[in-house]
Parts: structure tokens; C-alpha cells; sequence
């Protein structure tokens, strides 16, 4: 299971910087609010791993917008890939987490 904590970092690539928020309407700062919900639900996706590790975090901004989020981890740094708000199978699993 992998543990994040305030000591990581994001780092952001040029290319998806905006992507999220031109296509899901989803800010820099809302995508990193999701990190520091302290009841988020990390998982692996193995599905999407073949060239390095990638993890799916679905958690709440300080909004109360649950957002799904899939990233990876380069260099001790939190890589976004995409994010955006969760579906209602998504959220009802963070619910249940909760």
C-alpha cells in the first residue's frame, strides 16, 4: 500500500497542467486538496502499470467535491495524470471508506 504524507511534493508535468481543468473543470489547488483528505482511498492501478506504477485516489476537496485522481510517484513527487470528479460508483466507495 502506498503511504503519502505532507513531505511529498507535486510535480507537475507542462502538458497535463491544464488538461484537467479545460476537460473536467478541475483547478491545480482542488486536485492537491484531495491529498491532504486524511480519509482518501489509494489504490493501485494494476490495469495501467505496465511502464511504472500508477494509483487512483479518490478524495474530498475542501469543498466537499470528491474527486477521482490518477497518478503515479517520480522522484518522491506526486506526478498528476488526470483528475476529475468521481462517478457515483466511486464516490459511494469513498463513502463507505468514510
Amino acid at each position: 500500500m502506498l503511504k503519502l504524507d505532507k513531505q511529498n511534493r507535486f510535480d507537475w508535468d507542462k502538458g497535463n497542467i491544464d488538461k484537467s481543468y479545460f476537460k473536467h473543470g478541475i483547478t491545480l489547488n482542488q486536485t492537491e486538496e484531495a491529498f491532504l483528505d486524511e480519509a482518501a482511498v489509494i489504490l493501485r492501478d494494476v490495469k495501467h502499470s505496465q511502464k511504472e506504477p500508477r494509483y487512483l485516489l479518490i478524495g474530498q476537496t475542501a469543498n466537499n467535491k470528491i474527486l477521482f485522481i490518477v497518478f503515479t510517484i517520480r522522484d518522491k513527487k506526486i506526478r498528476i495524470i488526470s483528475a476529475r470528479a468521481a462517478d457515483k460508483k466511486e464516490a459511494k466507495q469513498y463513502a463507505e471508506k468514510i
